[in-house]
This record gives C-alpha cells, sequence and structure tokens, in this order.
C-alpha cells in the first residue's frame, strides 16, 4: 500500500504544476526542445534515406532501365534477323520456284516429243500392219472370187438338175462368168 500511496501523492504534485491552459505541443515552454528533437529526427531520417535507401532504389532502378534497354535492343536485333530471314526465304521460295517451273517446262517439252516419237512409231507400224491386212484381204478376195465363181457354178448346175435339164461344165462356166459381169 505504501507504494499506492506514493503514487498518488506524487500524480497530485505533478498534476498541480503542469496544469495549464495551453496544449503543451503548442506550449511556447516547449518550442526550443521540440525544434531540437525535429532536426534530429529528420537529419537521422535524411541521412538514413539518402545513404541508405535511395541509392539502393537508384541503382535498382538503373538496373531495370538497363535491363529493359538491353532487351529492346536484343528485340530489335532479333526483329532484323527475322526479317533477313523472312526476305532469304521469300528469295529461296522464288527462286525454287522458277526452278520448278523450267524443269515442269523441260519435263513436259522432253515427254511431248517422246510421245511424238512413240506416236510416229505406232503410226508406221499401224501403217504397215495396214498395208498388211490390205494385202491380205485382196488376196483372201481373188481366191473368194475364185471359190465364188465354182461354188456359183456347182450351184447353177445343182439347180437346173433339179428342174429336170442337163448342163455342161462350160456352159454353167458361161453362164455364171455372164451373171457376175453384169
Amino acid at each position: 500500500m505504501p507504494l499506492l500511496m506514493l503514487m498518488a501523492d506524487v500524480s497530485a504534485d505533478y498534476g498541480e504544476a503542469v496544469k495549464s491552459d495551453v496544449f503543451p505541443p503548442f506550449d511556447p515552454t516547449y518550442y526550443p526542445s521540440q525544434l531540437f528533437w525535429l532536426a534530429i529526427t529528420f537529419g537521422a531520417l535524411y541521412f538514413i534515406l539518402s545513404r541508405m535507401i535511395l541509392p539502393k532504389l537508384g541503382a535498382n532502378l538503373e538496373r531495370r532501365s538497363d535491363a529493359v534497354a538491353d532487351d529492346l535492343d536484343e528485340a530489335a536485333r532479333l526483329n532484323e534477323q527475322a526479317e533477313d530471314a523472312q526476305k532469304t526465304l521469300e528469295k529461296n521460295l522464288a527462286e525454287a520456284r522458277a526452278a520448278a517451273r523450267a524443269k515442269s517446262l523441260l519435263a513436259e517439252q522432253t515427254v511431248s516429243e517422246e510421245i511424238a516419237i512413240e506416236t510416229q512409231k505406232v503410226d508406221r507400224q499401224i501403217d504397215e500392219k495396214l498395208k498388211t491386212a490390205e494385202t491380205r484381204i485382196t488376196v483372201v478376195r481373188s481366191e473368194a472370187m475364185d471359190h465364188v465363181q465354182s461354188i456359183a457354178t456347182d450351184t447353177t448346175k445343182n439347180i437346173i438338175a433339179k428342174l429336170g435339164f442337163e448342163v455342161s461344165e462350160k456352159e454353167a462356166v458361161k453362164a455364171v462368168e455372164g451373171a457376175m459381169d453384169d
């Protein structure tokens, strides 16, 4: 309990001595100490910011700025390389297309010439076969005509014999030849 009494006694003395109608921060008696601590606080804050924090932030911003500039330079260089590669690709494609067209035309001409040669060979072979066939047809026709005449003569003799008349071989041949000439 003596502790409580001591505290009550101190607070009573302090309350009476400190009683004032002015808000303490606005009391002119405290201005020098407030200005002193204000100068120390802002000095320490300035020292900490200028010597420790701001250099680190500046270095960080500089590094970022350099990295962005390097990335932009690299992107520009890669873009130029891509454009050069695109131009080279287009040039190579144009050359390949031209070469393909030339080869195609050459192949077309070669095939056309080969077809023309083969067509001529086949036409000659067909002409030879036609001549051979015409010769055989002529021979067969003449043989057939010879047979037709003998068949017609035999038929004529048989028909006349059935009618009851008799004809000699010479008379039948003359009658058939006369009928065939008409």
